[in-house]
């Protein structure tokens, strides 16, 4: 039975048959257009992981005896063919199918007759669907993992090289006490350092085969379970056929938690930047590729990539709502968690496209010495007197309030170098530990 769509332009397009469809079941046009919603699209990402979980299931059923070692050869040739001809834009995963998953299938089936017929062989569409997102998460994650190492990197050599650069440091966005460059970068470095850490224990979290758990309740087959899974290249098997079906949203979820992690820092340290490059600081100039222009103000030179980079975490953290609230179900397969294609998708879509820019952005920033020197005013320095006269035998508190009254006037015959040379509690600016960042930034796998 087949039935016609209508794509985005109007143009009728027959569906192929679908692979759950019964002899003298009707399907309705309309209900079966809502069902698909935009699996289509969105399986287009995922389309070359399930090609490579398919070679791989072909090859188990092979083991057990389901498939000849020719009708392996052919499916393993023409699912070859297939990611080939996806790659080159030859075959396109459209309207005419259900989801990737019937496109694969519909294709062996015209090119093989039965032997396409067996792939789907102790298979469900739930495993299917799970192996995919799983092999596309772990690439995700490898390259959160990846640009977070990058950024660490910029920021400790950028912290190394300007160690000595004061820079006001703020609380409440008010002047606070007198910093450096060299402790803005290595915050950020620390940071980009842990995002690294978290996105690889994340991935490996995940990295386990749910391929042969079927519809959640394993088959009544032998299948080679152990052979997908180094096939696949996944640390270890997800065992039981119950937990794989839980685990979707699950770990979904916990993929976007970590790179959350990474677009939060991103959101701040965009935030600094647009603080840094306004003309009430003017602390930072931003290369001009970085900027845009506006439509009616020609004076205007808008910090546009900063701003967007600073509305990222808003779409990875709307993603990650998304999720959790798909997730209020009972165990088992539900349809609802078909939802959770397009929130990963749009969620690292996003993500990754802004922190693909931070590297170089850090990399390519001005500071504007004059103008820092200009902001870091005498009430700056009341903590160090407060701190200096607490070391000579004042009672702290004592100290704090003779420094508060004298606030004004602390800065006199000091220096914003002399301040930063006094911070030599570990981390702060006379003692960064960049060393020690360094070595955890050598530990990162690479």
């Amino acid at each position: 039975m087949r039935r016609s769509y209508k794509n985005n332009k109007d143009i009728e397009i027959p569906m192929t048959n679908l692979l759950w469809q019964k002899p003298g079941v009707a399907v309705d046009a309309n209900i079966q257009t809502f069902l698909a919603g935009d699996d289509v699209i969105l399986d287009r990402e995922f389309f070359l992981h399930d090609i490579a979980a398919s070679t791989a299931h072909a090859e188990g059923l092979q083991h057990i005896g389901i498939l000849s070692a020719d009708e392996l050869a052919a499916l393993k040739r023409e699912l070859a063919l297939l990611g080939d001809d996806f790659r080159s834009g030859a075959f396109v995963l459209d309207e005419r199918y259900e989801d990737c998953h019937s496109a694969i299938e519909a294709r062996l089936t015209e090119r093989l007759g039965d032997a396409g017929r067996k792939i789907h062989t102790g298979r469900s569409r739930n495993d299917q669907i799970l192996v995919a997102t799983r092999l596309w998460l772990k690439e995700k994650l490898a390259r959160v993992a990846q640009l977070s190492r990058e950024v660490a990197k910029v920021a400790l050599d950028r912290a190394a090289a300007e160690r000595a650069q004061p820079l006001p440091g703020y609380t409440h966005i008010q002047r606070a006490v007198v910093s450096s460059a060299g402790m803005w970068w290595a915050g950020w470095a620390e940071a980009f350092i842990d995002n690294a850490v978290r996105a690889a224990d994340t991935r490996r979290l995940i990295d386990c085969n749910p391929l042969g758990t079927a519809a959640g309740y394993g088959v009544n087959l032998p299948l080679d379970r152990e052979h997908t899974t180094r096939a696949l290249d996944f640390a270890r098997m997800q065992v039981s056929p119950i937990y794989a079906q839980l685990s979707r949203g699950k770990f979904e979820l916990a993929a976007l938690e970590a790179l959350g992690g990474a677009t939060l820092d991103l959101r701040r340290i965009a935030w600094d930047l647009s603080l840094f490059t306004t003309g009430e600081f003017a602390f930072v100039a931003l290369p001009a590729q970085y900027t845009t222009g506006s439509s009616i103000m020609p004076n205007k030179r808008n910090p546009d990539v900063i701003e967007l980079m600073r509305a990222t975490h808003a779409s990875v953290a709307a993603a990650r709502t998304e999720i959790e609230q798909l997730l209020s179900l009972p165990s088992g397969y539900h349809r609802d968690l078909q939802a959770s294609k397009g929130a990963i998708f749009h969620g690292f879509g996003r993500g990754l496209a802004a922190l693909e820019l931070l590297p170089a952005l850090l990399s390519n920033l001005d500071w504007r010495d004059d103008n820092i020197r200009a902001a870091i005013d005498s009430g700056m320095y009341a903590t160090d007197v407060a701190v200096e006269a607490a070391v000579a035998g004042v009672p702290f508190r004592e100290a704090y309030k003779a420094a508060a009254a004298a606030a004004d006037t602390a800065g006199q015959g000091r220096t914003p170098e002399g301040s930063l040379a006094a911070r030599v509690s570990p981390g702060a600016a006379a003692d960064l530990r960049l060393e020690e960042l360094q070595a955890r930034w050598t530990a990162l796998s690479p």
